[in-house]
């Protein structure tokens, strides 16, 4: 079994690119990959397509042959199909099909290496499309590869807990695994009163013969890094402990932060990192290591989301997070990150910390006993049916 963590990334990570004015953008894998090689990490995975067969895990057929169709034409003439979520805020390119199946054929050979034995950490920077349904592109995503990943382990009959800390609610993970009792879906997120989807809320638990497997901890604008890892280590471990998974797939969104243009949590990468090494420990306490994690969401590209990967990796790699970020890589990227609006590029991995006004700890504090006595009941006697 390998010593490092098993880094996925390649050709095709880049291909994944819905324009040069879109928010997710592959300019973020330039920073990002240089800053993990700096750290002494190195891919050992290069993503390639998910076969048909597999998409269909999870997809409709329907819906990937609309994909397929949009990725081989010229689209300035073609209507998007109602329904497919095709357009807005994912829009088609030439090639979509390909790019994005090669996501989910990262995840999915990541996750196999870890079934195998192989390696017992995978990270996956450029994955965690969580938002993809069915028979739906949503939020910036085309297929689910972290949905496929849990699908996959599920065919070897293994139990998942699955961990989203992205700033969004994991809605397309969460519905495409919400009535299999074998998948514990647990989502940290700013409130749906606020911010996309509009979903994800308290009360959201599942129902029948899986209730208690969904599990959802809105919070609010302004939450700050303490009052966020505090949630986090207040419910994760004993969600873990209830329910016993065999492996644990997790998205780390950098996109909570303090710096992030499209939401409001005001986190930092010091509560991000904490919150992988928890999710790293758990996975050695309850499912003998095997852990895939992957990226997801994050928009500041050169000052949060490099180091954000950094630190899941560092985790992975049972390393201490170093003083300051490399010299050499700051300068090789300062330009770059001027021209975007995203200087200076910090000295340090972690981040000062942001506070959380009283009011608002009080708050969280109420959801997360409403979240336990509303999950945890259930979760005990799913569990204990199975």
């Amino acid at each position: 079994m390998a010593d490092q963590p098993l880094l996925v990334f390649g050709p095709r990570s880049l291909d994944y690119d819905f324009g040069p004015a879109h928010p997710l953008t592959p300019r973020r894998f330039g920073p990002g990959i240089d800053l993990l090689r700096a750290i002494g990490a190195e891919p050992g995975l290069a993503p390639e397509p998910a076969t048909d067969d597999e998409l269909l895990m999870i997809h409709t057929a329907h819906y990937v042959e609309v994909v397929r169709r949009f990725s081989e034409f010229d689209h300035g003439w073609m209507e998007p199909e109602a329904g497919i979520g095709v357009g807005g805020d994912d829009p088609p390119f030439h090639g979509m099909h390909d790019a994005s199946a090669a996501v989910a054929g990262g995840s999915l050979r990541a996750i196999e290496a870890i079934l195998r034995g192989d390696v017992e950490h995978a990270f996956h920077p450029g994955g965690g499309l969580h938002h993809a349904m069915p028979s739906r592109a949503s939020g910036f995503c085309v297929y689910n590869d972290p949905a496929l990943a849990i699908a996959r382990a599920r065919q070897d009959g293994l139990r998942v807990l699955y961990v989203d800390l992205d700033v969004h609610h994991g809605d397309g993970v969460e519905t495409i695994h919400a009535s299999d009792p074998g998948v514990l879906t647990v989502s940290f997120h700013e409130s749906g009163r606020y911010l996309f989807p509009g979903t994800g809320f308290a009360d959201d638990v599942g129902e029948g013969p899986a209730a208690g497997t969904v599990v959802n901890v809105p919070l609010p604008p302004d939450t700050g890094d303490g009052a966020w890892l505090g949630a986090v280590e207040a419910l994760l471990p004993e969600l873990a402990a209830t329910f016993g998974p065999d492996v644990v797939v997790s998205q780390h969104g950098a996109d909570s932060h303090l710096w992030d243009p499209l939401a409001h949590l005001r986190t930092t990468t010091t509560a991000m990192g904490a919150a992988a090494r928890l999710v790293h420990d758990l996975a050695h306490e309850h499912a003998a290591g095997r852990w895939l994690a992957t990226g997801g969401g994050g928009y500041d590209a050169y000052r949060v989301v490099p180091r954000t990967w950094s630190l899941v990796w560092l985790a992975a790699a049972h390393r201490e997070v170093p003083d300051e970020t490399p010299g050499a890589w700051r300068e090789a990227w300062a330009a770059e990150a001027r021209r975007y609006g995203q200087a200076p590029l910090p000295a340090t991995f972690d981040d000062p910390p942001t506070a959380t006004e009283p009011a608002i700890g009080r708050a969280i504090e109420r959801t997360i006993g409403e979240v336990r006595s509303a999950v945890l009941p259930l979760l005990r006697t799913t569990v204990g049916g199975g």
